[in-house]
């Protein structure tokens, strides 16, 4: 019997109505089946294709609790899901405007170490009385760029686009429900000019919402004769990249995190003093310097890169979320003051992957799933990289650093027995690993 894509039930990928995928297979291309393929036959006949063609047994892969349809518009060629190990750390007391109370926080990684690390953190920070986290803007921008014959053209074509932003504007935001278009900027640069259209896209990301909404504002443009031609990306916005430009924000939600650890505390769960975090800060800030980084911060994208296939956001974003700046002070009273600046973080809670499967479920323990979720996940992210600069740092001064790892990392392969010799006795079984190094200090 035939499926609706052409795969039949006896596990065979050819059927009436499916020559193309018959074709694709003969010429080694995935198969994409009738109307794509999401069906549960049509993707379990696509992954038995690529173990034929792999060798691979994909057994993981194909025990998915989402639905191939669900996942229409998120992936192609599906044949299942990736299964990461999905941790909690907590508490983690945030006192912010949109995101007030107690959090556990989900974190999927294959990082041993990297949760408890973040709860230890976290159970200072909830200790001394929280993170105090604010939110100072939430926009998104694409920045097209406009090619002209010469820098008399471009710089005509600045004034114009001033002329015409109220046309520019209903251009824009006629093509979507949600997204508004706040301002634009233009940066001339020789006989070019790159625009940044600046954009409030609510509760999602919003990336693809807003390039089509530029994409007209730009036809706009060339129908009214303010420029010849364009091309929608220039690079300028950072999407997905890091650069210096995202240090003054534009690209997401410009958040800060911050909490006053009296120095006992710190003693008592970081094992380190206000002062030795401090050295280790002006240390550290000048091997980033060394290095040319943009910002300063110990691991920001561990953090989000968990929190974010936790939360079904986009990962790649990690790479323009990480750019921010962590500060540790001492006070005059001797207590740690730490902070965290994140000016370009992105983050979603409608839209994309944030509304399917383990995804939804994150995004719901946190009580952020949803319209209205976005600004609360953005206070908790920047609290929970506060919480792992903290026993990050703390780790470092301490000389810990490495003992931790080998205690909850997993950091050896995992080698076969060798097969006994057929008259040889039965090796003794191998020693249980110590929960515990000699001289490791807990929280």
């Amino acid at each position: 019997m035939k499926t609706r894509g052409g795969a039949d039930r006896a596990g065979g990928d050819r059927g009436p109505g499916n020559l193309h995928a018959a074709t694709d297979a003969e010429s080694g291309l995935v198969p994409r089946y009738v109307d794509q393929g999401y069906g549960a036959r049509d993707v379990a006949a696509r992954r038995r294709w690529v173990e034929r063609r792999t060798g691979a047994r994909l057994t993981h892969v194909g025990r998915a609790s989402v639905p191939g349809e669900q996942m229409r518009g998120n992936v192609e060629n599906p044949i299942g899901t990736a299964q990461v190990p999905l941790g909690v750390a907590g508490p983690l007391l945030v006192a912010g405007e949109h995101a007030r109370g107690v959090f556990y926080v989900p974190l999927a990684t294959t990082e041993g170490v990297l949760v408890r690390s973040y709860e230890r953190g976290m159970t200072a920070l909830t200790r001394a009385g929280g993170a105090v986290t604010r939110l100072y803007g939430d926009e998104n921008r694409v920045a097209p760029v406009f090619l002209f014959d010469g820098v008399a053209e471009a710089r005509r074509f600045c004034l114009r686009l001033e002329e015409l932003l109220p046309e520019v504007r209903a251009a824009a935001e006629a093509t979507t429900r949600h997204g508004r278009l706040l301002r634009v900027e233009p940066r001339p640069l020789g006989r070019a000019v790159m625009v940044n259209f600046c954009y409030a896209t609510g509760d999602a990301h919003g990336m693809n919402m807003i390039a089509k909404a530029t994409e007209a504002a730009c036809q706009l443009l060339v129908a009214r004769g303010a420029a010849p031609r364009y091309t929608i990306f220039s690079g300028m916005d950072s999407e997905k990249r890091a650069s210096g430009s995202l240090l003054a924000g534009g690209k997401g939600k410009k958040v800060v995190a911050g909490a006053l650890l009296p120095a006992r505390l710190v003693r008592a769960y970081l094992h380190a003093t206000p002062a030795e975090l401090h050295e280790l800060w002006q240390h550290t800030v000048l091997g980033h310097l060394q290095a040319g980084a943009i910002g300063y911060n110990g691991h920001y994208a561990n953090g989000l890169a968990a929190l974010y296939i936790a939360c079904g956001q986009d990962v790649a974003n990690v790479a323009n979320s990480a750019v921010g700046i962590t500060l540790f002070e001492v006070t005059a009273a001797g207590d740690l003051y730490a902070s965290v600046t994140l000016p370009s973080l992105t983050v979603a809670t409608v839209g994309g992957g944030t509304g399917r499967g383990t995804a939804r479920e994150c995004l719901e323990m946190l009580g952020c799933a949803g319209a209205g979720g976005a600004p609360k996940l953005a206070e908790i992210a920047a609290a929970t990289l506060l919480a792992g600069e903290l026993s990050m740092g703390a780790a470092l001064a301490s000389g810990e650093f490495v003992t931790a790892h080998e205690l909850y990392g997993r950091n050896r392969p995992e080698e076969p027995a060798a097969p006994a010799a057929p008259d040889a006795p039965a090796a003794p079984a191998a020693a249980a690993r110590p929960s515990s190094p000699r001289g490791v200090r807990r929280k």
